[in-house]
């Protein structure tokens, strides 16, 4: 029996620290065919579309015009496009490559060649670094030209074509963030803040960015919205369910979130009766701070076999134990228990296989932890709009994995009314 406890304190353990991790920089890498088919053909298109955006910048700078600009600078005229395909990790894009003819000094013509795109070139994970480098650099001139020097050496891009860049890039992210999401068909829905610095009025401060990752019928998650705001609020996460609403996604099954008592009042606003799943991890974290560091082991330990017991019914009466100690050891920890609930049950009703997914939002904090490792180079992000880009290039252009839940082939399943 002691080598089954110790067994089992193991487990608890190892399952916790992977949760709990700080340091940790590794995406979830997702089981093989992971993303859709639709995900990947909408990742290809986006790629090819600034792969196209850059390619017209290109073209432009050699030839000192725009499209049926008449100056005198002009250095050249184009004729045409012609179709080419390039293979990228993501699948293979066809592109529309300008042609241009150039003017010599002796009065001679020769053809335009891309340096993003020469001419023999059929596959590039270069051209896939450079456009995530774009989104990477906000809306910095310098570093937009750094992102894309490897591909564009004796034809860099001047300010105006980068600020045109940016302008294009915002436009894309503006796209998706209003887009409908009435055939997304919701299941379950993650709701957390990320915070990372951003400069603001000459000082660094933590800028709290609402995200709402989606999971569809057939297990596969799904970014839906990303919103900053001035507090993680009630006021704030209002409006980004609001959003949610007015882009018609329809009612989840169940929300994951934290204990913020906003949201949960939004949640009751938006869908009264909602069930509502606190995460398991982030409530852990409320009693450690509870209690005294000496306690620390026991209080895990205890904590663990109520929310991976086998059952409800077992899961209640770890429950009912946990409190009559501690409110005798520690109230503020059996207070802050109390606090969560059923709520902190809830994932109990729904099918066994699924429980891993939905006791805790670590889908998201997975994602927050790449996002800090892509920026960690920099001590702060220019302004708000540079990390709604970075965190939606990240994700937009597949850099951002995301498995589909445990026990996906279960969510036909009907969940048990709460007792």
């Amino acid at each position: 029996m002691k080598e089954k406890a110790r067994n089992l304190r193991e487990r608890f353990r190892a399952q916790e620290e992977y949760a709990m991790a700080k340091t940790s920089t590794a995406v979830e890498v997702g089981q093989e065919g992971c993303l859709r088919e639709g995900l990947e053909a909408a990742i290809r298109e986006r790629v090819r579309e600034i792969i196209e955006m850059v390619l017209q910048e290109e073209v432009e700078t050699a030839l000192g015009a725009r499209r049926s600009q008449r100056v005198a600078e002009r250095a050249g005229y184009r004729h045409g496009s012609k179709q080419r395909k390039l293979t990228l990790r993501t699948g293979t894009v066809q592109l529309d490559v300008p042609r241009a003819r150039l003017a010599e000094a002796d009065g001679s013509e020769r053809e335009w060649q891309s340096q993003l795109v020469p001419r023999y070139r059929r596959s590039s994970r270069e051209v896939e670094q450079s456009v995530l480098g774009v989104y990477l650099s906000g809306s910095n001139t310098r570093r937009i030209r750094g992102a894309l020097e490897p591909l564009l050496t004796g034809a860099a891009l001047s300010k105006s074509a980068v600020s045109r860049l940016v302008l294009r890039l915002e436009e894309s992210y503006r796209s998706w963030q209003g887009r409908d999401l009435a055939e997304e068909k919701i299941v379950y829905l993650y709701l957390d803040a990320i915070y990372p610095k951003v400069r603001s009025g000459g000082r660094v401060v933590s800028l709290p960015v609402l995200v709402a990752l989606g999971v569809q019928e057939n297990g596969e998650k799904v970014l839906l919205s990303l919103m900053t705001t001035g507090a993680e609020s009630a006021d704030g996460w209002q409006l980004l369910l609001d959003d949610l609403a007015t882009r018609k996604m329809g009612r989840p099954r169940l929300v994951i979130s934290d204990g913020n008592a906003g949201l949960a009042a939004a949640l009751d606003r938006l869908w009264p009766g909602l069930p509502h799943q606190r995460c398991t991890v982030h409530k852990l974290r409320n009693l450690l701070a509870k209690a005294p560091k000496h306690t620390h082991e026991a209080v895990r330990e205890e904590y663990h076999r109520m929310v991976y017991a086998e059952t409800l019914e077992v899961a209640r009466k770890v429950r009912e134990a946990f409190l009559l100690k501690w409110k005798k050891q520690c109230p503020g920890v059996a207070a802050s228990l109390e606090e969560a609930g059923e709520n902190l049950l809830t994932f109990y009703r729904f099918p066994e296989s699924q429980w891993r997914s939905l006791r805790t939002t670590n889908a998201i904090e997975r994602m927050q932890l790449e996002f800090r490792r892509r920026v960690k180079t920099q001590a702060a992000l220019p302004n708000e709009g540079a990390v709604l880009r970075v965190f939606f290039g990240l994700w937009i252009s597949g850099q951002m994995k995301l498995h589909r839940i445990n026990g996906y082939r279960d969510i036909g399943g009907k969940e048990k009314a709460a007792a």
